[in-house]
């Protein structure tokens, strides 16, 4: 079975890594959909992000990344209608999460919309959190992967 983790990725966090590992092992295609959305810039461009990717999974080439645009029931379709994976960090993440997965449903009832629970460690975590924390040189060591955070260190102190 495949199926697609999408997101903005803006940047990769441990906890996104968590959900791709544990998904990886579920299921026997994987990929990795990061979101190009035209309306917001985001702290790193598209190609960074698919490089700080693939860089944080270069041991799992198993696992796919690309991109894409427009909406995420189409891609999936273009896809050949697998498994949307959505990660859930808290309860207010459910309710954001159902709406979309309901509008993805009408959308094309032949794709199912799967949610897996964060590792309680990561499940404060999100990029925008990493974004702050990084944007005062706060510590981000064991929050995001070795090559984000080194990213992240160059992107801040070139000044945005």
């Amino acid at each position: 079975m495949h199926a697609i983790y999408p997101g903005s990725f803006d940047p990769v966090t441990m906890g996104h890594i968590d959900i791709i590992l544990r998904a990886a092992a579920q299921f026997d295609e994987l990929t990795v959909a990061v979101l190009i959305n035209h309306n917001k810039k985001g702290l790193f461009t598209i190609e960074e992000r698919l490089d700080l990717l693939r860089e944080s999974l270069k041991e799992y080439p198993e696992i796919k990344i690309e991109s894409f645009s427009g909406l995420l029931i189409d891609y999936a379709a273009k896809k050949g209608e697998p498994v949307i994976l959505r990660g859930l960090r808290a309860i207010s993440d459910f309710e954001n999460e159902m709406q979309l997965a309901l509008a993805n449903k009408n959308s094309n009832r032949n794709i199912e919309t799967l949610f897996m629970v964060s590792n309680p460690k990561y499940s404060f975590l999100s990029s925008s959190l990493i974004r702050e924390i990084a944007a005062f040189q706060g510590d981000v060591s064991n929050l995001v992967p070795p090559a984000v955070e080194k990213a992240l260190r160059l992107k801040y102190k070139e000044g945005l």
